[in-house]
């Protein structure tokens, strides 16, 4: 999934891009407040984690500009105030939840794995499809029981497809999802992925399929869903 990270302190920003990478997320990470606004302006997200104390505008003045243009990607707040008006104050603006600093990891990692299970309207960490089983928290795949090898970039399509089976998703859609902006990418990296992919479900035995669908995309399809 492609994630928003907006912290100005380095270590904590440079620990959380480094985590979220690590279990397969694409993370675009600023450190100004005037900056991560203007990006919020023209890229579509599925998760933001904002710090609050920012330079060049505030956290609190970034979400608020993000509801304000109807922005209706889930937002974590990260801040090291703790005072109830603060956490009110947040979710008042429109965050969806809210973390102070400092934090477990595990508590963050878990609080993005809510928030994201959320935006997709499943309620736990399980994606089935046919004899095809995802699980979001050890952001693992099987088919029949057996364990299904994947590169982070392939867990991560097919994680965007299968959560909702039967949307046709253009290839920009992916790109956008699946890489952040430092990494090269290109749509025809996109459709390399998708022929991996396909090859592996197809030798595993899985009753999924993915479909293209010229000039429109890709959707995932299953006649015993």
């Amino acid at each position: 999934m492609r994630i928003l990270l907006v912290e100005d302190t380095r270590d904590v920003g440079e620990a959380i891009a480094v985590r979220l990478r690590g279990l397969g997320h694409a993370v675009d990470w600023e450190t100004d407040g005037a900056a991560a606004d203007a990006v919020l302006e023209v890229q579509a997200y599925d998760l933001v984690i904002l710090d609050v104390n920012l330079p060049g505008l505030d956290g609190f003045a970034i979400l608020k500009r993000l509801r304000a243009r109807r922005g209706p990607v889930p937002v974590l707040v990260l801040t090291a105030r703790s005072e109830v008006d603060d956490r009110v104050g947040a979710l008042d603006l429109g965050a969806d939840d809210y973390l102070v600093k400092p934090f477990d990891f595990r508590e963050l990692e878990a609080r993005v794995r809510a928030l994201l299970r959320r935006n997709s309207g499943h309620a736990d960490n399980a994606l089935s499809l046919g004899n095809l089983r995802l699980d979001r928290e050890a952001r693992s795949a099987s088919v029949a029981g057996e364990p299904l090898e994947l590169t982070r970039r392939e867990w991560t399509l097919i994680e965007i497809l299968a959560a909702r089976p039967g949307r046709i998703f253009a290839k920009g859609e992916l790109l956008e999802r699946v890489f952040a902006f430092e990494e090269e990418s290109s749509e025809n990296a996109v459709e390399q992925i998708v022929a991996r992919l396909r090859r592996k479900l197809t030798a595993a035995g899985a009753r999924a399929e993915i479909r293209t669908l010229r000039g429109l995309g890709y959707q995932v399809v299953c006649a015993d869903p």
